[in-house]
């Protein structure tokens, strides 16, 4: 069995539902950094322990939270001395439109992952991207780098598009399901 943590930082709740529905998939431990960016010791150590780490984040302006960065930034640490290298690392972010810059957000989570020697694991969802799509539509979103989700603006966290939650937790699977197989 691999151990995997989701590690997060949610502004409004929104990530924080993506976050727990990624962790359901994946049977992984929940890792939230606070709202000064920070981690408990045995957060850290959890992450240590990991056989893989799911990082995610909501997307403002055009890239992860300061919280998130300022986690990112502590990351240094394992770093230095190369404890996640081999990890497999997954990422997934949230925001108020439907491109919203998420992209750029992944593109941050994946090169803190690279920098950390690991291994990334995209989604492995085609995108809903026919004439009859739904917006409930599973990978609607269209993202083969991490899951993505969209949330309006002014929507509360109980008004999550169930589809977008769907594919978090098929991310979380599959991530949790690639480093079972690398572990093996």
């Amino acid at each position: 069995m691999a151990k995997v943590v989701v590690v997060f930082h949610s502004g409004y709740g929104h990530t924080q539902k993506q976050a727990e529905a990624v962790a359901q998939g994946a049977g992984a431990e929940l890792v939230a950094i606070d709202a000064e960016g920070h981690l408990t010791e045995a957060q850290w150590a959890a992450l240590s322990a990991a056989d893989a780490i799911i990082m995610g984040s909501p997307t403002y302006m055009g890239s992860v939270s300061w919280q998130f960065k300022k986690f990112a930034d502590a990351s240094s640490k394992p770093w230095f001395s190369q404890q996640w290298k081999d990890k497999i690392f997954a990422g997934f972010t949230n925001s108020a439109t439907m491109n919203g810059d998420k992209l750029s957000t992944l593109h941050y989570l994946f090169t803190l992952a690279m920098q950390h020697s690991g291994i990334w694991v995209g989604t492995g969802m085609m995108p809903s991207n026919s004439k009859a799509a739904q917006r409930n539509d599973v990978n609607y979103v269209g993202s083969f780098s991490g899951a993505m989700m969209q949330t309006p603006s002014d929507a509360g966290v109980d008004e999550l598009v169930a589809g977008d939650l769907e594919t978090a937790r098929r991310f979380g699977e599959r991530v949790a399901g690639v480093a079972r197989q690398l572990k093996g």
